[in-house]
């Protein structure tokens, strides 16, 4: 009689619990958005009869009420690094009220062997403050289990399960030390994740304060530093003057194509490319008045100075048509065009003597 009582107050809040389900989740996402937080999924579910019954079938004496039961909603954050699981946690502190007393922290309890069960639990209710219905008061005074754990320790808790947790047949310990050896590696897998994030992280941060100090022969070339040296906007200055030249408007478009096109030039530092901005800027420059004279162009791109410093560079050393059309094959493609382009340019630069 007392399950069925405990089914009955279930079946009616179930238009309570759908609603508490999809507006934790909403939250959840507008909360990771602020913070720029990505997980690798955000998961829920509402017990289903047949799961709440066998639940209080075993525990029933428990419960005096529906209200009793923390767990009838579900919502699972599931992280890719395992330390940002504690930033989640700090933010969920803030945003719901949490049960202390029913909230766990499995990653400080559990034996060595459920390394997938290193979740963080969170026992929690929505504040009027973030959310309120008043055709639904009861919404507020639902707690819901919040559990957050890293996509490894995701991965195994589901695997493990598959493999036998929880089943009526006793698994052999040969089967079981295997288990255990694995989830160590796992765990190892997840905190050295964690570790090469934070190396990497602060190897950029490194960089980008040499790019923005002026150290660049100490910083190599690749497509972060790259995109760190374009912030200072290097060729802001060549580009204002060749616009001025037919006092155009600047079209604003991307220079990472040219960072394939300044490694096939040799460039391995971002100093190698300052000192390539520097020598060849008047020749560019050059270029560009034969360019536009007399065309009454008055909109050019913002690329138009590096790529003429890649021309004059090209023809300087000497690869003549064939270095511009494989120039204009990496930044457009291949196209019978670049050839005819390449040919305009090269007899552009006759003119001036760039050869």
């Amino acid at each position: 009689m007392h399950i069925e009582m405990l089914l009955d107050e279930y079946r009616q809040s179930l238009p309570v619990f759908r609603k508490l389900e999809s507006v934790v989740k909403e939250k959840l996402r507008q909360c990771f958005n602020e913070h720029g937080i990505v997980v690798a999924a955000l998961e829920s579910r509402i017990k289903t009869v047949a799961s709440l019954t066998k639940k209080l079938e075993l525990k029933g004496y428990k419960y005096h009420q529906l209200g009793d039961i923390t767990d009838v909603l579900g919502v699972r954050a599931v992280t890719f690094y395992n330390d940002d699981v504690d930033v989640i946690s700090a933010l969920m502190e803030k945003m719901f009220n949490i049960d202390w007393a029913n909230s766990i922290d499995k990653r400080k309890t559990l034996e060595i062997d459920r390394f997938g069960y290193l979740s963080l639990h969170y026992i929690c209710r929505v504040p009027e403050t973030m959310y309120y219905d008043p055709d639904m008061p009861q919404l507020n005074q639902i707690r819901f289990e919040l559990q957050m754990r890293s996509m490894l320790q995701h991965m195994w808790a589901n695997m493990y399960h598959d493999m036998g947790y929880k089943s009526d047949v006793e698994i052999p310990v040969e089967y079981q030390r295997n288990m255990i050896r694995l989830a160590g590696m796992l765990e190892m897998a997840d905190e050295q994740f964690s570790h090469l994030r934070k190396e990497i992280t602060d190897y950029r941060r490194h960089v980008q304060s040499l790019v923005a100090t002026g150290n660049f022969d100490e910083v190599p070339l690749n497509g972060d530093t790259f995109r760190s040296y374009l912030q200072l906007k290097p060729f802001r200055r060549l580009v204002e003057k060749i616009a001025g030249i037919n006092q155009a408007e600047v079209y604003e478009d991307s220079l990472l194509p040219y960072y394939d096109v300044l490694l096939h030039m040799g460039m391995k530092t971002i100093g190698d490319v300052e000192r390539l901005r520097r020598t060849y800027s008047e020749g560019a420059y050059q270029l560009a008045l034969i360019q536009l004279a007399g065309t009454g162009l008055d909109i050019v791109a913002s690329s138009v100075a590096l790529q003429n410093i890649c021309i004059v560079v090209i023809l300087k050393q000497g690869f003549g048509k064939a270095g511009l059309t494989r120039l204009f094959a990496v930044l457009y493609g291949e196209s019978d065009y670049n050839a005819q382009r390449a040919q305009r340019i090269y007899e552009q630069a006759l003119k001036i003597n760039l050869l």
